[in-house]
C-alpha cells in the first residue's frame, strides 16, 4: 500500500455506528500495511536485544508519527467529526514494569530511526503488569488485559513456532512480530507460550510473585522460555544460511542481555551447539564469548539473580549440567590468572548451591556495561571489583537515553514547534542540533512559559478525567513518577510535603507559590512497605487537599495506574522533576531525562544520570541536595543514628510521628508502624533508616522551598528550564544506540 492508497482508504472509511476499538483496528491495519510495504534491506550483521520487559506503551500515535501519517490521519478524521484523541482509551501495551522495559522500547525506536539493524526478543504477556487501582488509599492489583481492543500492530507467525523443553513438559513458543518503524523497519519478536494449562502460565503475567517455590519455578521457566526460543531461532537461521559451521556465528549475530533475566541464553547457545551440532564444549564457549554482551542495571543484591541449583536441576537438567561445566571451566581460567581462593569464590558462577547469573554474564560476555558514569564506576570499584581487576577490557559505560520521537516530538508537539521556530526542524533528524537552542533561550522564554502553561492545562484536564481531582492552572508542578521502591524515597518527599503543610498552617512559611505534587508509581504486589508508602501518600493527599486554609497553595495527587500514556502528559506538564534516590543506588534513571527534555528542572541527589544532567545543563539550572556517595559510604562505615536526627529536629519529628500518632489511618494493617520502625529501629535485615531518608530530609525541604522562591521570577525560571531542554540532546537514546552500535555491536 502506498501513501495515496492509505489516504484514500482513510477518506473512504465508514465511521458511523463503529466503536472506538473497531476504528482503531481498521486505521491501524491500513497504517501497518503502508509501513510494511516500505522495503527494508536485510542486514548481514544484526544485534539482538533480549529483555524480559518491553514497555512499548500505546503504539497507535507513535507509529502514525514514525510513518509520517499522524497529521494527515488527524485531519481526515476531523472531517468525519472524530477527534483523534478518542484513541486515548486504547490500553497501553504494559509489557514492562518501569525504566528497564521503557529503555528497551526506546532503544528499538532509536535503532529503527537511525537505520541500524537491532531486533528485540521478549515475552508476549497476556496481561503484562497489573492494572493499578487505588481503593481507600491502598493499591489494588487488577488484570491488565491490554489486548482487549485487539492487537493490530502484531502479526502471529505460525511458521516460527518452536518447542521449548523442560524436564516435566514441552511448551510451544509462538512468535508475534511487531514492526518497529523508522529509517528501516526492525522487529520486536514476542513469544507466547502455548500447550497445556501449565505451559500457558509462562506468558500469562509479567513477574509472577516469586515468594514461593512454585512462583520461583514459574519465573525461571519464563526466563529460559524466551531466551531459548530466541537463541534457537537465531541458530536455526544461521544454519540455513551458512551451514553447520559456527566459527562465523558471531560475525553475523551479537546478543545484548538486558540485565540478568536473559542470561540463561548463554547456556542455551552452548547446549544447542554441543548437543544438536556436536560442536566441542571449548569451541562452543568461544562462540558464546564472542556473541554475548551484558548490561547491568542495578547494584541492589535482590535484583542480581541467583538461581537455586536444585531448582535448575529439577526443571532444566541439561542446563544445570552445562552451568556446572561452565563453572569448572571458569575456575580453571581463574586459577591460570592466579586469583586467590576468595577472589575465585567472589566471581564464581556456582557457589553455596546457587548459580549467579551476573557472574555468568561477566565471565562469558565480551562486554559488561553500566548505564551511567557513576553506576559504571560502582560496578568497577565495588560490585564487580574483582572481575574488573582481571578483565578490565570488558568494562565500559553506556549512559542511558530516551527517544525524543516519543518523549518530545509526540508528547510535546507545542514545544517541538517552538524549537522548530527558533532553530529550524533539522534537530528532528539529528538530535545533536538541539544544542543550538542555547543561543535563543532568552528570545523564546516568554513563548516557552505559554507552552508550559498549555501543557499543564492538558495534564490537569487528564488528571480530572482519570482521577476526578480538579487543580487550578496556576500551580507549580513537582512530579515524582517511577517504580515505588524504598531507595527511590517517595517517602522522603511525602515527609517534605507534611513539613511544608505545617509551615503553611502555622504561618512560618510565607509568600509560597501554589504547588502541586504529582506521584505515580506501582509497587510490586508483595512489597509491603512500598504499598504502605502509597497508602501514606494518599492519606496526606486527602488531608492536604481538603484543608481550605491551605489547599489554594498546596495539593497532592497520586495518579492511578501510572503508565507510558500517563507519563507522556506528566513529563510535558511538569516544572520540577523529583529524582531523590539515595546516592549510589539509582543506576541511571530515564524519567529524569524525559523531564529534562520537556523543560523541567531536576530537584534531586547526585545519583545515576542526575550527575551527567547537571554537568550538561549546569548546576545553577537545577537543584541538587543531599549526601553524595562518599558521605553515604562514610555513614555506613562510621555509624548513623536516625533517632538522634528526629530528636534534634521538631519538624522531622512531627512529619515522621504522623505514621504512629493517629493523624493518618493505615486501615488497622499496622503498615505505618512498620514504616516507622524501619526508619527508627531497623529490622533483622537492615539498620535503621537504611536509605538515609531522615538524613537528607532537611536539605530536600530546603531545595523545594528554594525552587518555590525562584519560581516567582517566571522568566528567570523559564530560562533555567530551557537550559535543560537545550542541553538534553546527549540524553537521546540515539546517542546511546550509536555508542552500542560502534563500541559493542559493530553494526
Amino acid at each position: 500500500m502506498d501513501r495515496t492508497e492509505f489516504t484514500n482508504k482513510l477518506k473512504e472509511l465508514a465511521t458511523e455506528g463503529k466503536t472506538t476499538a473497531e476504528l482503531y483496528n481498521e486505521i491501524s491495519a491500513y497504517a501497518m500495511s503502508y509501513g510494511l510495504a516500505k522495503a527494508t534491506k536485510p542486514a548481514t550483521r544484526n544485534a539482538y536485544y533480549l529483555s524480559m520487559e518491553f514497555l512499548i506503551g500505546r503504539s497507535f500515535y507513535n507509529n502514525l508519527m514514525e510513518l509520517g501519517l499522524l497529521d494527515e490521519t488527524k485531519e481526515i478524521l476531523a472531517t468525519k467529526g472524530i477527534d483523534i484523541n478518542v484513541f486515548e482509551e486504547i490500553e497501553d501495551a504494559a509489557l514492562g514494569n518501569g525504566g528497564l522495559g521503557r529503555l528497551a522500547a526506546c532503544f528499538l525506536d532509536s535503532a529503527a530511526g537511525l537505520g541500524l539493524p537491532l531486533q528485540g526478543y521478549g515475552i508476549r504477556y497476556k496481561y503484562g503488569l497489573f492494572k493499578q487501582a487505588i481503593k481507600n488509599g491502598f493499591q489494588v492489583e487488577l488484570p491488565d488485559d491490554w489486548q482487549r481492543f485487539g492487537d493490530p500492530w502484531s502479526k502471529r507467525c505460525e511458521n516460527g513456532k518452536r518447542t521449548i523443553k523442560f524436564a516435566d513438559m514441552n511448551v510451544t513458543a509462538v512468535p508475534y512480530e511487531m514492526p518497529v518503524f523508522g529509517k528501516r523497519t526492525n522487529s520486536l519478536r514476542l513469544w507466547q507460550a502455548e500447550g497445556s494449562e501449565e505451559a500457558q502460565k509462562i506468558s500469562e503475567y509479567l513477574y509472577p510473585a516469586d515468594d514461593t517455590e512454585e512462583g520461583k519455578i514459574l519465573r525461571l521457566r519464563q526466563e529460559y522460555f524466551f531466551s531459548a526460543a530466541a537463541v534457537g531461532e537465531l541458530v536455526e537461521k544461521h544454519v540455513k544460511k551458512y551451514g553447520k559451521r559456527f566459527d562465523n556465528f558471531a560475525d553475523y549475530n551479537v546478543i545484548q542481555l538486558n540485565d540478568t533475566h536473559p542470561v540463561l541464553a548463554i547456556a542455551e547457545l552452548i547446549r544447542i551447539l554441543t548437543a544438536d551440532y556436536k560442536v566441542s564444549f571449548p569451541t562452543a564457549l568461544e562462540v558464546a564469548k564472542k556473541t554475548f554482551a551484558y548490561t547491568n542495571h542495578t547494584v541492589l543484591p535482590e535484583a542480581l539473580e541467583c538461581w537455586s541449583a536444585d531448582l535448575v536441576k529439577k526443571i532444566l537438567p541439561d542446563i544445570y549440567a552445562l552451568l556446572i561445566k561452565l563453572h569448572l571451566k571458569q575456575q580453571e581460567e581463574l586459577a591460570n590468572l592466579k586469583c586467590t581462593k576468595e577472589e575465585a569464590v567472589e566471581m564464581s558462577i556456582y557457589s553455596s548451591d546457587k548459580f549467579s547469573m551476573a557472574n555468568l554474564a561477566v565471565f562469558v560476555g565480551k562486554s559488561v556495561n553500566g548505564v551511567a558514569k557513576l553506576h559504571t564506576e560502582i560496578l568497577k570499584n565495588s560490585l564487580f571489583k574483582t572481575a574488573y581487576k582481571y578483565y578490565p577490557h570488558k568494562f565500559q559505560n553506556k549512559t542511558n537515553g530516551v527517544t525524543q520521537r516519543r518523549w518530545l516530538m509526540l508528547c510535546n508537539r507545542e514545544l517541538s514547534e517552538l524549537i522548530d521556530d527558533a532553530i529550524g526542524s533539522g534537530w528532528r533528524n539529528d538530535i545533536s542540533l538541539l544544542n543550538g537552542l542555547n543561543g535563543h533561550i532568552a528570545d523564546i522564554a516568554d513563548e516557552f512559559i505559554k507552552v508550559k502553561e498549555q501543557k499543564k492545562e492538558q495534564l490537569f484536564n487528564y488528571i480530572k478525567w482519570q482521577e476526578g481531582v480538579e487543580i487550578p492552572n496556576s500551580f507549580i508542578v513537582y512530579s515524582q513518577v517511577k517504580r515505588l521502591h524504598e531507595y527511590k524515597r517517595q517517602l522522603m518527599t511525602a515527609f517534605a510535603i507534611l513539613e511544608i503543610y505545617k509551615g503553611l498552617k502555622d504561618g512560618s512559611i510565607k509568600d509560597f507559590q501554589p504547588s502541586l505534587f504529582v506521584f505515580g508509581a506501582k509497587s510490586a504486589p508483595s512489597y509491603k512497605r512500598a504499598k504502605a508508602v502509597i497508602k501514606f501518600i494518599n492519606e496526606i493527599a486527602g488531608k492536604v487537599n481538603s484543608d481550605n486554609d491551605t489547599n489554594g497553595l498546596l495539593r497532592v495527587v497520586f495518579v492511578q495506574n501510572y503508565n507510558v500514556s500517563y507519563a507522556e502528559k506528566i513529563v510535558a506538564g511538569t516544572d520540577v522533576s523529583l529524582q531523590v534516590s539515595t546516592a549510589g543506588l539509582e543506576a541511571s534513571g530515564t524519567g529524569n531525562m524525559k523531564f529534562m527534555m520537556n523543560g523541567a528542572v531536576t530537584c534531586g541527589t547526585m545519583d545515576g544520570a542526575n550527575i551527567e544532567i547537571v554537568e550538561r545543563a549546569g548546576k545553577e539550572n537545577n537543584y541538587i541536595f543531599g549526601a553524595e556517595v562518599d558521605e553515604i559510604e562514610r555513614l555506613k562505615k562510621d555509624g548513623y543514628e536516625p533517632f538522634k536526627v528526629l530528636k534534634g529536629n521538631a519538624l522531622h519529628n512531627y512529619a515522621v510521628s504522623t505514621l504512629i500518632d493517629g493523624t493518618f489511618s493505615d486501615g488497622d494493617t499496622g503498615c505505618f508502624k512498620e514504616l516507622y520502625d524501619a526508619l527508627t529501629v531497623g529490622a533483622s535485615w537492615h539498620k535503621p533508616d537504611n536509605y538515609f531518608v531522615l538524613y537528607d530530609l532537611e536539605s530536600c525541604v530546603n531545595a523545594i522551598l528554594k525552587i518555590n522562591g525562584d519560581y516567582k521570577d517566571k522568566k528567570a525560571f523559564a530560562i533555567k528550564q530551557l537550559k535543560n531542554v537545550a542541553n538534553s540532546a546527549y540524553f537521546s537514546s540515539d546517542r546511546t544506540i550509536k555508542e552500542y552500535a560502534n563500541d559493542i555491536w559493530k553494526i
